[in-house]
C-alpha cells in the first residue's frame, strides 16, 4: 500500500484547500522543495502535486515549484502531477522535466479523445484523475457535477491504456471525516488497472481499512491535510500499512 503524500501548489506555496475551495485554503509551508524532502524523508515511495492555480486556469501556472520538487527529488522517487494539464506538449514538457506520471482529471471528462491521444503518446506515464460525489463525476475544479457514472467512465477509460485511477470522493476531501472505501472499492472491483484511493484520509484506522482491501486493486492513497495538521504521523502510516501487508520496502 502506497502512502502518498500531496503537495498542494497555491501561488507558489503549499497549501491544501477544504473540498476545493479556493478560497478557503491553508498555508502549509512557503517551500514547495523543503515539503518534498520533508516526506521522502519519513519514507514516501512516491509524491501526488497538484497545481491548483492551473486546475482553475486551464494551464500550467506553478511550473517553478514544481521544476524545484524535482531538482530536490525527482531522481529518487516517482513524482505525479495534476492540474491544468489540457495538451500534447505540456505532457512532453513535464515529463521530460523528470515527472513519471501525468494525471488528467477534467480533460479526460470534457475531451476524452484528448486523453485516447494522451495515452498513445506516453503510454505508461498517463493517469486519470476522478473526482465525484455521491457516485458522479465533477469537473471545473469540482465546481461542476456532470451526469457521468464514476465506474461507467473509469471502464472506457481503462480501455484507452491509462496507467491507473485517482478516485477522490469530493465531499470528504480536507474533511477528515475517513476514506469512502466502500465506492472505492466499488470502482477497484470494476477495473484490472490499479486505483488509488484520495479524499478524507484522518488516522492509522483509514489505513487499516484500506489494507484491508488493497487486493481489490486499491494499489495507495493520497495523503493530504491530515499529515499537514499532524493528525496522522505519515512515518508511522507507511510502517504500518508495510506490516500489515508484509513489505519491508
Amino acid at each position: 500500500m502506497l502512502l502518498i503524500p500531496a503537495i498542494d501548489l497555491k501561488d507558489g506555496k503549499c497549501v491544501r484547500l477544504k473540498q476545493g475551495d479556493m478560497n478557503d485554503s491553508t498555508t502549509f509551508g512557503e517551500d514547495p522543495a523543503a515539503m518534498a524532502r520533508r516526506w521522502v524523508d519519513a519514507g514516501a515511495r512516491r509524491l501526488h502535486l497538484v497545481d491548483l492555480n492551473g486546475a482553475f486556469a486551464g494551464k500550467p501556472v506553478n511550473e517553478g515549484a514544481i521544476k524545484a520538487i524535482l531538482a530536490e527529488v525527482g531522481d529518487e522517487i516517482p513524482v505525479q502531477l495534476g492540474g491544468g494539464i489540457r495538451d500534447l506538449d505540456t505532457i512532453e514538457r513535464y515529463l521530460d522535466d523528470g515527472l513519471s506520471y501525468i494525471i488528467i482529471g477534467t480533460a479526460a471528462v470534457k475531451n476524452p479523445g484528448f486523453l485516447r491521444d494522451a495515452c498513445t503518446a506516453f503510454g505508461g506515464h498517463i493517469i486519470v484523475g476522478l473526482d465525484a460525489k455521491d457516485g458522479k463525476v465533477a469537473t471545473d475544479g469540482w465546481s461542476k457535477l456532470t451526469g457521468h457514472e464514476v465506474v461507467d467512465l473509469a471502464r472506457k477509460f481503462e480501455d484507452y491504456g491509462v496507467e491507473g485511477v485517482i478516485y477522490t470522493d469530493i465531499g470528504r476531501d480536507g474533511m477528515l471525516t475517513g476514506i469512502n472505501i466502500e465506492a472505492t472499492v466499488k470502482l477497484a472491483q470494476a477495473l484490472s488497472i490499479p486505483v488509488i484511493a484520495s479524499g478524507g484520509l484522518s488516522n492509522l484506522a483509514d489505513i487499516r481499512a484500506l489494507c484491508g482491501v488493497e487486493s481489490e486493486g486499491v494499489e495507495g492513497v493520497i495523503c493530504g491535510r491530515a499529515i499537514y495538521t499532524g493528525d496522522l504521523d505519515f512515518a508511522a502510516g507507511q510502517k504500518l500499512a508495510d506490516q500489515l501487508n508484509g513489505d519491508g520496502a
